[in-house]
């Protein structure tokens, strides 16, 4: 009897280098399936920018499942009854798909890998999401890194991640007729009233956008990537933050595809820009790692003293923080570009952050809640560890007497003002300066004494 595999679809909505998809087309008949049940990751429920790029990515990864033969099935949670439900429609064997880090998700996929196993059904999980699992990479005490320099020389001591390995060209599908779906329509992902105009003219979500993106980039951003990535006035990053999110491409297809950009080098042995583009790889690597490890840094300082900093309640300078009217150019360029186009300039992500928690004093969470909703890279390992960098309280954070003056960043990273021009409208309604920067400052070191005691 040929074994019947559902794959459950999650953040891997490719099919190249997709374990879960690939295993389950070398064993048999195969079911496709992504079911839709935000409550099971509270409090970080999928935000509505996050949303937005889901559907689209969906819309494309079904296409692509059909042209190898194996239609997409969607339902709704909760998810473990939809997959047991599924397995009896379809008399399923195998149920796989690829692991996630989030603490809400790791808890729930292991009470229904254990549920299904009780069943009588295999559930497998796999890794390809990272390059490699969080258990992997260890101090010579067996603790998790902290700083991230010790763990990105640790990485590079390790063989290569795997090669990808290329999508199937066919797949046995299962028998269909009885098998019912949503459309995808039904999950009523998109926003209500439409903000997503210049999104749509901004991303390609899927498979193919991504490396499309990762291809353009090999050839026009690499070499210079170094000087690129500060320069929010030029196209110098490869803007595949949201693509890697949801998995249209694998952390090991850019790895390689780097590697393979600088003839095919080991990774330790490449310099320049392509060595510090790899580094934004295992940044990213660091920071899954950091959470899987550390599961309350999610809503937590890691660093346990700055639970008694004390925050400002302001919702009038977050309200003007969150839509760019703080008076300070630079700021708001990043705040109406994030609103507009779901994204912002990583240099420019570190001056509102900076912002935020240090000239307004305003915890980091709230800062996290924001992005959390308007990102269409939305990440939850990479939000917690940037947020938790600026405010000064997470792993290898940045000091909180490291204060980003907004002025001089402006004038060092946009000094023909031309990514300001580009998102913010200074006319006689463009506000004065919410806060005196220099005062700000003042007060914010005087408020780090009640954390270092000095």
């Amino acid at each position: 009897m040929t074994a019947v595999t559902i794959v459950w679809f999650r953040h891997d909505l490719r099919l190249d280098d997709n374990p879960a998809f690939i295993e389950a087309c070398r064993r048999g008949s195969v079911l496709p399936v992504f079911i839709w049940a935000p409550e099971e990751e509270a409090p970080w429920e999928p935000g509505s920018a996050s949303r937005w790029w889901l559907h689209q990515s969906l819309e494309k990864l079904s296409e692509k499942l059909a042209q190898v033969g194996c239609p997409l099935v969607i339902r709704r949670g909760p998810t473990l009854k939809a997959l047991q439900k599924l397995a009896q429609e379809v008399h399923a064997t195998h149920v796989v798909w690829n692991r996630r880090y989030e603490p809400a998700v790791i808890k729930r996929d292991t009470t229904i890998k254990k549920m299904l196993s009780k069943d009588g059904l295999h559930a497998e999980s796999f890794g390809g999401s990272l390059l490699y699992e969080p258990a992997h990479i260890a101090t010579k005490q067996g603790n998790p890194y902290q700083v991230f320099t010790p763990f990105w020389r640790a990485l590079l001591l390790r063989n290569e991640p795997a090669e990808p390995i290329s999508a199937p060209r066919k797949a046995k599908p299962v028998a269909m007729e009885s098998v019912k779906t949503l459309s995808l329509d039904a999950l009523n992902l998109l926003p209500e009233h439409d903000w997503s105009g210049v999104m749509n003219a901004s991303w390609s979500p899927g498979e193919a956008g991504g490396k499309k993106l990762l291809k353009s980039f090999l050839n026009k951003g690499l070499d210079s990537y170094d000087d690129g990535r500060n320069r929010p006035d030029q196209q110098g990053t490869s803007s595949l933050s949201p693509h890697l999110h949801f998995g249209e491409i694998s952390p090991r297809r850019v790895w390689h595809a780097v590697r393979e950009a600088t003839g095919g080098k080991p990774a330790k042995s490449i310099v320049g820009s392509p060595e510090v583009y790899l580094r934004e790889i295992g940044w990213r690597e660091f920071a899954n790692h950091l959470l899987y490890h550390f599961p309350h840094t999610a809503n937590e300082p890691l660093r346990k003293d700055y639970n008694r900093f004390p925050w400002v309640d302001d919702p009038v300078g977050l309200l003007a923080w969150q839509k760019g009217r703080t008076g300070f150019p630079i700021v708001d360029a990043g705040m109406q570009q994030l609103w507009k186009t779901g994204w912002m300039h990583n240099r420019v992500r570190m001056i509102v952050a900076s912002f935020l928690v240090k000239d307004l004093r305003i915890t980091w969470l709230e800062g996290a809640r924001w992005f959390w909703d308007t990102l269409v890279d939305a990440d939850l390992a990479a939000n917690t560890l940037g947020w938790q960098w600026a405010a000064g309280c997470g792993a290898d954070a940045a000091p909180y007497f490291r204060i980003f003056n907004p002025t001089s960043q402006q004038q060092k990273f946009d000094p023909q003002e031309e990514y300001i021009n580009r998102w913010v409208v200074r006319d006689d309604t463009y506000p004065d300066p919410i806060v005196d920067h220099a005062e700000a400052r003042k007060q914010a070191l005087s408020a780090l004494k009640q954390v270092t005691g000095k």
